[in-house]
């Protein structure tokens, strides 16, 4: 097959004493990362067609949750100049590698108008603390003759049992979406995918099934609410309704657990996460049990117990959904999903 070279960026040399800015890179640096790899890492530059093939799949691999890690050098007008691109791979713990992660450096290159200012040995170690922070601790790469000094320097050494083969499945073969899946460091993994805050609730009637709510002090837009709230460190959703229903009426619910209903709200008004609350029933309250209710003032001011046709008017739209599907769930014995639940005031 024929490759028609792919055209390249041409930096205008740098001026004076200016040095370019070094930062951790993200999706957008992958073009330039593609770029200085194919120019002056490859012995074969890669056409348009497989430039473009690496450059998305690297935007993606760098994107969080991702097996690349890559620090950069900008000139001023913010092309890449020097860059150091390392990917992470899985490999069998054992007590060198107690987390199983490896990393390979697959590119280290500085443009030569940008070299002889210490660029490569910058981007390089900013890699290797970033990897290393990422829980690697096997570090491999190919040395060219000119950065086996520096590669030295920094505590690589070299492998003379190093083999290497390579075996194409077609001569047509074109870069895919990456093989299997790549295992990132529990932390990182977090950090990426969305946050979720839990709560949970207890769902009182009195003797003749008419639904027991606590208007909040706290919520204009939502002034009636069954005694509950958000989830402690540590806590599992039972054990935050007992102790929320405590704390707010000073009733104490023993159980066994019986779910009512899963309630879902996406992020939205002042809350930027998504909420996950589970409601318990807990039962008929007779009136003696209603009358005993003590209110914390900082949280509600009132107990009310109405049918649900008569709370309807005293709540908003969505909170009387969710109430509504409450009660099917008491009286049918089915648990109910609720997923359109929110902050705002509908």
């Amino acid at each position: 097959m024929k490759r028609d070279l792919a055209p390249t960026t041409t930096v205008a040399a740098p001026t004076g004493t200016e040095r370019p800015a070094t930062r951790a890179a993200g999706p957008a640096d992958a073009e330039g990362i593609i770029g200085l790899r194919s120019e002056f890492v490859l012995s074969e530059p890669l056409d348009t067609e497989w430039s473009a093939l690496c450059s998305t799949q690297l935007a993606r691999r760098l994107s969080p949750g991702g097996d690349a890690r890559a620090q950069v050098a900008l000139a001023p007008d913010g092309s890449v100049v020097s860059c150091a691109l390392g990917l992470i791979h899985p490999v069998l713990p054992a007590p060198a590698y107690p987390k199983g992660l490896a990393a390979r450096v697959h590119a280290l290159a500085t443009r030569p108008e940008f070299r002889r200012r210490g660029l490569a040995r910058e981007v390089l170690s900013a890699l290797l603390d970033r990897l290393q922070a990422d829980g690697v601790t096997l570090f491999e790469l190919h040395a060219s003759e000119a950065a086996a000094p520096l590669y030295r320097d920094l505590g690589f050494t070299a492998d003379p049992a190093l083999m290497r083969m390579t075996r194409l499945v077609g001569a047509a073969a074109r870069v895919g979406p990456p093989a299997g899946r790549v295992l990132l460091p529990p932390e990182e993994y977090a950090s990426s995918v969305p946050k979720s805050t839990g709560s949970a609730f207890i769902f009182f009637t009195d003797r003749d099934n008419r639904p027991v709510q606590l208007r909040a002090t706290y919520s204009e837009a939502h002034p009636w609410q069954f005694p509950g709230g958000t989830m402690d460190h540590g806590e599992r959703p039972w054990q935050t309704a007992q102790r929320e229903c405590r704390e707010e009426t000073g009733l104490d619910v023993a159980g066994p657990p019986r779910l009512l209903a899963s309630v879902f709200g996406p992020p939205g008004g002042d809350w930027p996460y998504s909420t996950t609350g589970c409601v318990f029933d807990g039962g008929r309250l007779s009136d003696a049990q209603i009358r005993s209710i003590v209110l914390d003032p900082d949280e509600h001011d009132a107990v009310r117990v109405l049918t649900v046709k008569e709370w309807e008017p005293l709540m908003p739209s969505q909170d009387f959904a969710r109430l509504d599907a409450v009660m099917t769930a008491r009286l049918t014995g089915t648990t109910a999903y609720f997923d359109s639940w929110g902050w705002g005031n509908s």
